[in-house]
């Protein structure tokens, strides 16, 4: 039997691993035509180590500064990511786990357990060019960035063929920013300002890279520096940065799509709306979600029902100067921006049951969320 010499790596608590690893895991795809793809690349410079995961589209690396460097120096190498997370969960919170590693293995232990997994190259890992000339570089506070993407991400599309709908639109003008998503049957707008004037551009970021942004984000005051290529945009937070394609791509028009003179205007209570809508999309047609809108003066009746001849009706004391009015949605698009308007108040904006309904938040013109109508 042939003896490994094992080398020392690493010698380190659990969670100094599990937690940059759980945060890079996201980028991680399940099934990839290149296998170095599902490994994660752990590397140590001085007292430094780094996390890096890619899927050639997004890259999120995370650092992190050691205490205990009983190491033989610094290292580069990659291991399967998902197996590398399972196994630091499989220990309790005080375990110190030691890496070793010795012939295209790494080798985890702890106590009495011992893990041998392949590993790969690391000069083999692709990585992002971060060389290239910068076209903006913006700091905003988290909780702000953070706020704009839940106001608006749940319009965006999923896999639509039309690709520049499958990711969100970021725009930057003078000392504003605004986020834009649509997937062709709403439309929903969202902006802030800067401390600072920019140069003008827009830029499309994928849906993925949207989602694993939210999850790095915190509800603090702390900043958020985003830089801004000509193909690529790059997050850096704390000690975490997120480097990812742009989306090539024409962007619909969205101010063409936003009614201006819309008359029959309904002002409701966010909650007592969202509670009715709730109720009676229970009863709504499972495949199409619809629900009738039904106004007159200071009423709102909410109907739904569906293919059973089953239905519900809630009626709701509003305030509502326009005409009587019956109008289609799919319930689920009313929910979604409810769900993340934080206004006690709701104001929507009619036009004919044919015409797109355009909600706002009172006395905010940084808001705006359109809704196409839908036979019931």
């Amino acid at each position: 039997m042939l003896l490994r010499l094992y080398m020392l790596l690493l010698e380190t608590n659990r969670d100094t691993l599990l937690t940059p690893l759980q945060t890079v895991m996201g980028v991680v795809e399940k099934r990839h035509t290149l296998p170095i793809l599902s490994n994660v690349l752990i590397e140590k410079v001085g007292n430094r180590l780094s996390m890096l995961t890619t899927d050639l589209e997004i890259q999120i690396k995370i650092d992190t500064e050691i205490s205990t460097p009983a190491t033989e120096g610094d290292f580069a190498i990659t291991v399967a990511a998902k197996k590398m997370v399972d196994i630091c969960r499989a220990f309790n919170a005080n375990a110190v786990l030691r890496l070793e590693t010795a012939d295209n293995q790494l080798q985890i232990k702890s106590g009495k357990s011992r893990f041998n997994v392949q590993t790969l190259p690391a000069k083999d890992f692709p990585t992002v060019d971060t060389s290239i000339e910068a076209n903006n570089h913006i700091k905003i506070e988290q909780k702000k960035l953070k706020n704009l993407i839940a106001m608006v991400q749940y319009a965006m599309a999923q896999q639509d063929i039309r690709y520049y709908l499958n990711g969100m639109l970021l725009v930057l003008e003078d000392n504003a920013i605004t986020v834009v998503a649509t997937d062709g049957h709403r439309l929903c707008l969202a902006a802030d300002t800067l401390s600072e004037s920019v140069n003008k551009q827009e830029v499309i970021i994928p849906r993925k890279t949207i989602l694993e942004l939210t999850k790095l984000l915190a509800d603090t005051d702390e900043y958020v520096t985003l830089t801004l290529f000509k193909n690529q945009i790059k997050f850096e937070l704390g000690n975490t940065q997120l480097i990812s394609k742009i989306i090539d791509g024409k962007f619909p028009d969205y101010n063409r799509v936003i009614p201006t003179t819309h008359k029959n205007i309904l002002t409701a209570n966010s909650a007592l709306l969202q509670q009715s809508l709730q109720r009676a999309s229970i009863l709504s047609n499972e495949k199409f979600r619809g629900v009738r809108l039904v106004l007159s003066q200071n009423e709102l009746k909410i109907v739904c029902n569906n293919n059973e001849q089953e239905d519900a009706q809630e009626e709701i004391e509003v305030e509502y100067q326009g005409e009587p009015l019956d109008i289609g949605f799919n319930v689920s698009y009313l929910l979604d921006a409810l769900n993340h308007i934080s206004s006690e108040e709701i104001l929507c904006h009619f036009g004919d049951a044919n015409s797109s309904m355009l909600m706002t938040i009172p006395e905010n013109e940084n808001y705006k969320y359109v809704i196409m109508p839908m036979r019931i």
